[in-house]
């Protein structure tokens, strides 16, 4: 798009399906180098990427010429075909429907990829829910409780 100039940056938050804890640590770095290739792969610049075994953020400088509905699907299939394809877990991995969105300026963007940095510091404190019921309400995004987030998957 010729003569189009932008400044979209996103902070994109998934869960895990269920939020189980089911992204291996030892394989986060892994799975985070390959979700990488797929954000450039679809035009987009990632800035940061880090999570929790149980959900995950990434920070990236969106295209106009790109939905990110259709980004985040894009990532998400690809991923949980890979997680699958390296056989990490004894089932089948899936990434919860649905995403957070937040936007931020320019110069907000080295708290933000500080925050993201940091998720482990983060969750000493506090769990994934209260994380992104904070995040909603930061942003005074209204939600139904009862459907922010699929029951916890307790393994039975």
């Amino acid at each position: 798009m010729a003569n189009t100039y932008t400044q979209i940056h996103l902070h994109i938050v998934f869960a895990v399906r269920g939020r189980a804890s089911l992204i291996p640590v030892a394989h986060a770095e892994t799975l985070y180098r390959y979700m990488t290739g797929i954000i450039t792969q679809q035009g987009q610049k990632l800035l940061v990427i880090n999570g929790m075994p149980d959900h995950l953020h990434i920070l990236i400088g969106l295209r106009p010429d790109k939905a990110l509905s259709d980004l985040i699907r894009v990532v998400k299939a690809s991923s949980s075909k890979f997680i699958n394809e390296q056989k990490w877990l004894p089932g089948k991995f899936a990434w919860q429907e649905g995403f957070g969105a937040f936007s931020y300026g320019a110069s907000q963007l080295p708290a933000v990829i500080n925050y993201i940095e940091q998720q482990q510091a983060h969750h000493a404190k506090r769990t994934f829910a209260q994380e992104y019921e904070l995040l909603l309400q930061h942003f005074g995004i209204e939600y139904n409780p009862a459907y922010v987030f699929m029951p916890v998957d307790d393994g039975g």
